[in-house]
């Protein structure tokens, strides 16, 4: 499917609204993802690759904020394992339908991929299955603070042994160096990969509201805290970083 490019800040908004998932965002979701979060399409094949030496046999796989389903695709593509299924989940209607319309286009492409069902729903509120693999991919970010560690609890609970949570994350940092130097770099990406100073200024103007990221002892902690047992970054490019989380 043809990419449409993001131009969506490119032009000066008198006033600049809170980012949401919407159809316009859609429209350019996988343009604006590729050129704003570096080292994302190597972050979204590795989970695949890593699911596949979590997942069991019966089991579900999720992928939660799964957008326009990169992340489904991908464990679709590398697991194996007897009789798991994916189950997606995202609350922007706009995205959900997009998502089942790549889905689909996949399986047409592909045989013997696992099953996935599409949902639209509230993270928060989702009743989990027993899951050997839960992936949150630039998802938790959006989710308010103060609901973070019980839906880490939930997915906890949800995980079968052997298991894992796999974790990406835009990072803060304690250092203030560190994180001026970072965030200089990002912006430098974005800059490399086309974006006007305009267009970052704007994105970031609507994004701030929106997505807190927190650093990676944050992460630690609450991951622990929920009960998980060892946290192991994999990944980290700038000012972006994947986790596993082991129950």
């Amino acid at each position: 499917m043809k990419q449409i490019p993001d131009r969506i800040y490119a032009t000066p908004q008198e006033q600049v609204a809170d980012f949401v998932f919407n159809e316009a965002v859609v429209r350019v979701f996988p343009d604006m993802i590729k050129r704003s979060v570096p080292g994302y399409p190597t972050i979204v094949e590795n989970i695949g690759v890593i699911a596949s030496q979590f997942a069991r046999p019966h089991s579900a796989l999720y992928d939660l904020g799964c957008s326009l389903g990169a992340v489904s695709q991908a464990l679709r593509r590398h697991v194996q394992a007897e009789d798991c299924r994916v189950v997606a989940v995202d609350n922007s209607s706009a995205m959900v339908e997009r998502c089942r319309e790549y889905l689909h286009a996949q399986d047409s492409m592909f045989q013997e991929l696992l099953p996935v069902e599409v949902l639209e729903a509230d993270i928060c509120q989702l009743e989990f299955q027993p899951a050997s693999v839960v992936a949150l991919n630039f998802t938790l970010q959006f989710i308010p603070r103060e609901q973070r560690l019980q839906l880490l609890g939930r997915i906890r609970q949800a995980l079968l042994p052997g298991g894992a949570l796999i974790l990406s994350e835009k990072l803060r940092f304690a250092d203030a160096e560190e994180q001026e130097l970072l965030t200089d770099l990002h912006i430098a990406f974005k800059r490399a990969n086309g974006y006007s100073e305009l267009e970052i200024a704007q994105k970031r103007s609507a994004i701030e509201h929106v997505m807190k990221p927190d650093s990676l002892e944050e992460h630690r902690e609450r991951l622990l805290a929920a009960g998980f047992s060892k946290v192991i970054p994999w990944f980290q490019c700038l000012n972006f970083a994947s986790l596993i989380a082991l129950p």
